[in-house]
């Protein structure tokens, strides 16, 4: 699954010039993950609820969300955030 969440965290961070070689990602999101093999995760309402819910002391509403989305649907989150790690979440990378 690839979270609606990365989508938004990879189109932005390339509008601002922050991660200029995900070109290709950030002009076509849903089609590149597709071509991968991987199934869309959309945000809904009890994923919102849960990170605006969630009792940690982490600002950052991407991170929260993509927490809420891996303790809801039991996933795997491939990230390189150690910080995650402290969230009851599994982590890889």
């Amino acid at each position: 699954m690839v979270s609606a969440v990365s989508a938004i965290e990879v189109t932005t961070k390339y509008r601002r010039g922050r991660l200029p070689e995900a070109e290709p990602l950030a002009v076509a999101f849903e089609r590149e993950t597709a071509s991968e093999g991987f199934m869309s995760l959309p945000i809904s309402i009890a994923h919102a609820a849960m990170a605006g819910g969630l009792r940690i002391q982490h600002a950052d509403p991407f991170d929260r969300l993509l927490i809420a989305q891996a303790q809801l649907e039991e996933a795997l989150l491939v990230s390189n955030e150690k910080l995650f790690d402290g969230f009851g979440v599994k982590r890889l990378w």
